[in-house]
């Protein structure tokens, strides 16, 4: 590229280019962009040794002070003076940016008139700051759900120790047996309150850790496999307990590359909590089996029960806060609706599919390291 395209290329962009001579004095160089003549009544050409004219320019007037710096010490980066406002010979308002550069032993001013440019710019900018409010506002509302969790830990969780406590000392009077039998109907129930009770603060711990960081990168990855047989291993004696089967699918290749995006501690408890769901609402002497598929971009996780599957009705809504199917066994409807926020949370996907033969099927979809859904 010629020098003389070079510089009516700065002036198709509006550059003025200014080569420091002295202190204050500069010497045009290149073509001179249209706008100058707005702003200043000589008519400037190349070549033509020029002062900084501080009426016009008092902003800019100020940005040479640390300009001058910045060339003394010969630095190797831009200075920039950020956007400014001027206004023309007629009094109309232009936005500007300045720019002290090294380049070859010689000290160049850039000036550049803003156009689109800083619309962009002030849009992006505006954009930020909203997005800084909206993030305080999270953080506002994160701050709320931990008030209301301790509320829970040390109000509710405490009332029911003191219920337990009684509860265990009425074992040493003398109780009639219909007395036993309804004092053992008070301890289940608060059982089922513990229950509920750590169902909720998990729920609710899950929406402020989905604030948290998770793994993007292949070696810091966890294997979904492992996770996958750490619960089989960790749930198999709650399944013989109930004469039931749990195992993994016989299809999968051990060897494969397995790795997902996402937490390991939170991945494990997402499989926990599909298989014990299955647990739950399968009938005695029945097979609970999880399944791996994989693609070039993402893995696929099912668990399949045999139970009586799910109402249409409930389908729709089974992975919100608090649903539960018409026979209300399980936990508050709390389980799945953390499995739907942890997954959504890692770029994945959650659903549930009734199968032809009866019963239900789970199924999660996680990302592969460096992949994305619409690869």
């Amino acid at each position: 590229m010629t020098d003389s395209i070079t510089d009516d290329l700065f002036a198709a962009l509006n550059i003025l280019v200014l080569e420091r001579l002295n202190l204050g004095s500069f010497k045009v160089t290149g073509t001179v962009p249209n706008w100058l003549r707005r702003f200043c009544h000589p008519n400037i050409t190349s070549g033509m040794e020029v002062l900084i004219p501080e009426e016009q320019f008092p902003f800019l007037e100020n940005f040479l002070v640390d300009a001058e710096e910045f060339w003394r010490n010969h630095n190797a980066i831009k200075l920039s003076s950020g956007f400014w406002t001027d206004r023309d010979l007629t009094g109309q308002e232009y936005h500007f940016e300045a720019s002290a550069i090294c380049l070859n032993n010689r000290n160049i001013l850039l000036i550049e008139l803003l156009e689109n440019s800083y619309t962009e710019k002030q849009y992006i900018i505006q954009k930020a700051r909203e997005n800084q409010l909206s993030y305080q506002q999270l953080l506002k509302d994160k701050q709320k759900k931990e008030v209301l969790i301790h509320c829970i830990i040390h109000d509710i969780a405490g009332q029911l120790s003191s219920i337990n406590c009684c509860l265990a000392l009425l074992e040493f009077e003398s109780l009639t047996p219909k007395g036993q039998e309804r004092l053992e109907i008070g301890r289940q129930q608060t059982m089922k309150q513990e229950m509920l009770i750590r169902e909720i603060l998990n729920a609710f711990s899950a929406e402020m850790r989905s604030l948290e960081a998770f793994t993007l990168k292949p070696e810091q990855a966890p294997s979904i496999l492992a996770s996958v047989q750490e619960v089989i291993k960790l749930l198999t004696p709650s399944f013989a307990v109930n004469n039931m089967q749990l195992h993994l699918a016989n299809n999968i290749d051990l060897a494969a590359d397995w790795k997902v995006v996402g937490d390991r501690s939170r991945l494990d408890r997402v499989i926990s909590n599909l298989v014990e769901n299955a647990l739950r609402h399968s009938p005695p002497d029945s097979i609970v089996e999880i399944g791996l598929q994989q693609d070039e971009t993402s893995v696929l996780v099912t668990v399949d029960d045999r139970g009586t599957g799910v109402a249409p009705e409930v389908a729709e809504t089974l992975f919100q806060k608090f649903a539960q199917g018409k026979n209300k066994s399980g936990r508050a409807g709390l389980g799945l609706y953390f499995c739907r926020i942890t997954v959504e949370r890692w770029g994945g996907k959650i659903g549930y599919l009734a199968l032809p033969q009866g019963g239900s099927r789970f199924w999660f979809r996680l990302l592969r390291p460096g992949h994305n859904f619409e690869d």
